[in-house]
């Protein structure tokens, strides 16, 4: 029994982490409990009420007593008899492949099991499928969020090395794109602290680790939304107000993108700590707490909609102005390609599930805040940086500036050698050139005197 049971784990466990993982990496699509947790539950749920119906029943009953061999709960029965249960009611992992398992119930005892479970049941396609699924996203994100992190890290560097863009908008950039990195860090804190062993249950892990884990995950998203916002409502500044002392709102940006965050995760942190210190936090079984950070960033993304709409609004005005050259098709063109730029800027494409149930459209919304969610802070750090004008004429700058450099050093170092060269040839050629010096009148002497002697 022992051997059909550690099976049946084995399975589940390689099914369950890699689905935990992705479902857990989407914030806005968490539930009360995971499907796959939901399966675990139901089986612990089993066993107590097999220990239940055990304790029931007379110790001197005849037949064999009701008996878990670790997978299903097998009832009393009469000897001779031959239980049989079908594998699509053993769990709702099998499939259901009309396959059978029997027991016999014997003077000495129940049978061993014909067909095992491991021989006689398929997990479902759809399992598999799902599994396989998942785990082609966590590539994709994971991918995406090392590529973001990359990018807006080179991107910080940029903004910060040169003081040609030490300014209140590139401040904002730089705590935008700081944000981004919490938050693809955050990701892979919380996959590795939750995920990276896989014989821990991950249903019912309660660790001040993966609470800390969970509890950043939150932190670095509430902080992304809320610098979205800042973005938006810092343009819609520059669009609408013509003289801004920038330094004087600057503060407050930071107030809302740093301050707010850290007042509704600590309120949440408290609320978790005294009304549902349950699992990692990462549940949404009591609604109220939950609604602690959903209503924030929700409320955060509907008033980045509406300035976002108002600052097409405020383009299209300029646009058709009479100062602004060109025909309809150029300030279409100029429409189109401002409104593209503003929607990673501004997080639009989450509005698309924003007030949406839960339930609703899992697949696409996974698709879209993981595979494209991902990828976000690479395209802000592309966008608003590395394609750039005055940043990429700032590199060019830099760029020929350092090879002139690099050029005159070499042709200094070259006119150093060449002299030295030439001052090392002139005096071998003088030396070669120059008479010899003769033998004195003593060395003469001495030179035949040694010749006589010999």
């Amino acid at each position: 029994m022992h051997s059909a049971s550690s099976w049946w784990w084995r399975r589940a466990a390689t099914l369950l982490p890699v689905v935990l993982l992705v479902q857990l990496a989407v914030l806005e699509t968490a539930q009360a409990m995971h499907p796959d947790c939901a399966v675990v539950v139901q089986h612990m749920a089993a066993v107590e009420d097999c220990e239940q119906i055990l304790k029931q029943e007379q110790k001197n009953s005849s037949g064999c007593p009701t008996s878990w061999d670790g997978i299903r709960c097998w009832s009393r029965a009469e000897v001779d008899e031959v239980a049989r249960v079908s594998c699509v009611n053993v769990s709702q992992l099998f499939a259901d492949n009309n396959a059978s398992i029997y027991r016999n119930c014997t003077e000495d005892g129940w049978s061993e099991l014909y067909p095992p479970y491991e021989e006689a049941c398929q997990f479902a396609e759809t399992t598999q499928l799902e599994t396989s699924y998942f785990s082609n996203y966590k590539q994709v994100y994971t991918a995406g969020y090392a590529t973001s992190l990359i990018s807006l890290i080179m991107a910080i560097l940029v903004f910060t090395i040169f003081r040609k863009f030490h300014c209140t908008r590139n401040y904002i950039h730089i705590n935008l794109f700081f944000s981004f990195i919490l938050r693809a860090s955050a990701v892979f804190i919380k996959d590795a602290v939750l995920f990276s062993d896989e014989t821990l249950n991950h249903c019912f892990m309660s660790t001040a680790s993966c609470k800390a884990a969970v509890a950043f995950f939150q932190f670095s998203i509430l902080a992304n939304y809320f610098w979205l916002l800042v973005e938006g409502m810092y343009l819609q500044t520059l669009l609408a107000l013509t003289f801004a002392f920038q330094k004087k709102y600057f503060w407050w940006y930071i107030v809302i993108g740093w301050g707010l965050p850290t007042t509704i995760i600590t309120v949440w942190i408290l609320t978790r700590h005294f009304y549902d210190n349950r699992g990692c936090w990462d549940d949404t079984d009591v609604s109220f707490i939950w609604w602690i950070i959903r209503v924030p960033i929700t409320a955060s993304l509907l008033v980045n909609f509406l300035i976002f709409i108002n600052v097409i609004r405020i383009l299209v005005q300029k646009l058709r102005s009479p100062s602004v050259g060109g025909n309809d098709t150029s300030h279409f063109k100029r429409l189109a390609k401002s409104t593209l730029l503003l929607i990673p800027l501004f997080g639009m494409h989450y509005m698309v599930f924003a007030l949406l149930p839960e339930h609703t459209g899992a697949e696409a919304r996974i698709f879209i805040e993981l595979g494209l969610g991902s990828f976000q802070g690479f395209v802000v750090a592309l966008l608003y940086c590395f394609l750039n004008g005055e940043v990429q004429a700032e590199l060019k700058k830099r760029f020929w500036k350092w090879q002139a450099q690099s050029y005159l050093t070499y042709s200094k170092r070259r006119r150093t050698l060449f002299t030295e060269s030439s001052t090392v040839t002139q005096i071998s050629v003088l030396d070669k050139s120059s008479p010899k010096e003769q033998p004195s009148s003593e060395t003469r002497g001495l030179m035949s005197s040694s010749v006589s002697s010999v």
